[in-house]
């Protein structure tokens, strides 16, 4: 695992303080996490922009109507 360092204001360390206290969860990984969402999203924009730049071809889109189908064998079972 590598440590990154940086700034923050004082308003925000609060704030990261006061939820960590509430969530009953380390600083460190309320911002673990809150980097990981946020770097989450911003992979999600760039694929939504790379779809937009570039849309499923005719053969991509071909087995589309599959799913409509639903699944072949009843898995509703699966939670007993």
């Amino acid at each position: 695992m590598t440590m990154l360092s940086f700034r923050i204001d004082e308003h925000a360390a609060n704030d990261i303080r006061r939820w960590a206290d509430r969530l009953g969860v380390q600083r460190s990984d309320l911002l673990r996490q809150a980097v990981r969402r946020h770097l989450v999203r911003l992979a999600a924009e760039n694929d939504s922009r790379a779809w937009e730049r570039t849309p499923l071809t005719d053969h991509e889109r071909s087995i589309e109507s599959v799913a409509d189908l639903g699944p072949a064998q009843d898995w509703s079972d699966w939670d007993e």
